[in-house]
């Protein structure tokens, strides 16, 4: 009840439901945009608390859809609710919400993997890096297809400091599929331990909230989703640019079932692979052994502290990329073997 009453900040004028705002609107989930509505108001208020307290907040909802966070995110007394939504269908719907809330919501039609949130609030909501967070907050149930590539998108932000994260330590709400949400929150040793797993945790404290069925959503997922709340660390765990620690730590999870010493080698030129796998895994005190999932936080710091001295030290290594080398390997063969035809068949044509 508590929980409740916590929430009540603000009270809509009566509005239809969600379920008759899809009717009335003729709204249907879109299966190749992995829409799923959810329904459920009280669940709807349940991630919204998890943001914490939202009264005179500013807030980013992405994809809003047909509103169901959005009245929770209203109810909670936010000062500044801006929408993101891509969907042109659920606009009118969107626009019927915010006139019952007068002055407190704004909707922009964009995508989010594009859209520019650091136009979105008033530079004077700013905080320094090291300050408390800002009064900002970006909630958002999302599609599947864009989850991962966003929170990726927003951890290099993050890293960099720029976007939504020009304001400071800003906090982010979100679902995901339940397994992706314990890939970010999963431990050292861990089976869902994984790539997301370390970029996300070396950039934030990341929260695994709650877990909500699927059938909670309309249409029915065939996956439960998963509630996870960021907060960006004042200190990142790795003092290093996003891109390298990223290179380290996708090369490291490559081969995840084999020894990491497998993964990091590809990091180097065949030429001088043996002798730089040696000295980085020497450098960074880290057993070759180890799998990927082992590794933990401070060991792929000293894994990317001693890359970037070899890359210091090693002109053009950090732009070497296995995969192209590769590449320049199989052509050169099918030439060298396309070379070999033409002179025996120019053999057997003069004999």
């Amino acid at each position: 009840m508590a929980a409740t009453q916590k929430l009540a900040c603000f009270r809509l004028p009566p509005l239809p439901t969600i379920k008759e705002i899809i009717k009335l609107y003729n709204l249907r989930a879109e299966k190749q945009l992995s829409q799923n509505f959810l329904l459920d108001m009280r669940l709807a208020d349940k991630i919204v608390r998890q943001a914490g307290n939202l009264k005179d907040a500013h807030v980013c909802e992405v994809g809003p859809g047909p509103g169901g966070l959005t009245r929770s995110i209203l109810k909670a007394g936010a000062a500044d609710l801006l929408v993101v939504e891509k969907d042109t269908r659920f606009i009118p719907g969107l626009q019927l919400l915010s006139e019952a809330a007068p002055g407190k919501m704004r909707i922009a039609h964009g995508d989010i993997l594009t859209y520019r949130l650091e136009r979105g609030f008033p530079a004077h909501i700013a905080k320094t890096w090291e300050d408390v967070p800002p009064n900002l907050h970006i909630i958002g149930n999302l599609p599947f297809s864009v989850s991962t590539p966003l929170i990726i998108k927003w951890l290099e932000q993050m890293s960099n400091r720029t976007g939504c994260f020009m304001f400071g330590r800003t906090r982010l709400t979100l679902t995901f599929q339940k397994e992706v949400a314990e890939r970010l929150t999963a431990s050292t040793g861990s089976r869902q331990r994984s790539r997301l797993s370390v970029m996300a945790q070396y950039l934030c404290t990341v929260k695994n909230c709650f877990t909500i069925p699927g059938c909670a959503f309309v249409p029915k997922p065939n996956v439960d989703v998963g509630v996870v709340h960021f907060t960006p660390l004042a200190q990142p765990q790795i003092q290093q640019p996003f891109k390298l620690v990223e290179r380290i730590v996708k090369n490291a999870f490559q081969f995840r079932r084999k020894h990491c010493r497998r993964g990091l080698e590809m990091l180097f030129p065949e030429s001088q692979r043996q002798e730089l796998t040696e000295e980085l895994l020497c450098s960074a005190d880290v057993d070759p052994t180890l799998r990927p999932t082992e590794i933990s936080i401070s060991e792929f710091r000293a894994l990317a502290d001693a890359y970037s001295k070899l890359c210091e030290e090693n002109q053009g290594l950090i732009d070497y990329d296995f995969r192209e080398e590769l590449k320049l390997k199989h052509q050169a063969k099918r030439q060298l073997g396309n070379n070999l035809y033409k002179l025996l068949k120019l053999s057997y044509s003069n004999p």
